[in-house]
């Protein structure tokens, strides 16, 4: 059997409300998606969606300067894109944290997605970000809290990986 969307997302967002996030910044992702319903359906939590997933890490560290807590969703893709703005991160040595979906692990159909999967882990720590991994349902809630304490008590730039297998395997249309 393979996973769905269910209670670890719901974990997730309890985690983030009792950690006292408000912005929530993402491009929109499947592996994301009842998490960002529950956001948006929250009086108290801003939903912001976003063209590209660095003006995420630029509305995490306004938030901070606004006296807010933001996170950054992604896949793992996006991470990529992220590079050279990490680079305010660090320098601006913000807290930040990113919850960030796996694709090119497990039962990955698409060739494209693999490269930056291998990549994700050693980029992001190459710019400072520490890597917490969640792989199965029973560690989602406790990693993205030991995230947001990193990020938000300790002043720490942190990355949530989200296995693959957490999301279950994607279906396309085209694949073979």
């Amino acid at each position: 059997m393979e996973p769905t969307a269910g209670a670890w997302q719901d974990q997730v967002f309890d985690v983030l409300k009792q950690g006292r996030v408000r912005q929530v910044a993402y491009v929109p992702d499947a592996g994301h998606a009842q998490l960002i319903r529950r956001v948006h359906a929250d009086p108290q939590l801003r939903g912001v969606v976003l063209t590209t997933e660095e003006e995420g890490i630029a509305l995490a560290c306004g938030a901070w300067l606004g006296g807010e807590r933001a996170v950054l969703l992604m896949q793992s893709s996006g991470v990529g894109n992220c590079i050279n703005m990490l680079s305010l991160v660090e320098n601006g040595r913000f807290p930040f944290l990113a919850l960030v979906t796996m694709r090119g692990e497990w039962a990955e159909f698409n060739p494209w997605q693999v490269p930056m999967s291998k990549a994700v882990r050693p980029c992001l720590e190459a710019m400072g970000v520490r890597v917490l991994c969640a792989t199965h349902p029973d560690e989602v809630a406790p990693t993205v809290q030991a995230g947001v304490d990193a990020a938000f008590d300790a002043g720490e730039a942190v990355a949530v990986l989200l296995a693959q297998r957490l999301i279950g395997r994607k279906q396309w249309e085209g694949a073979r």
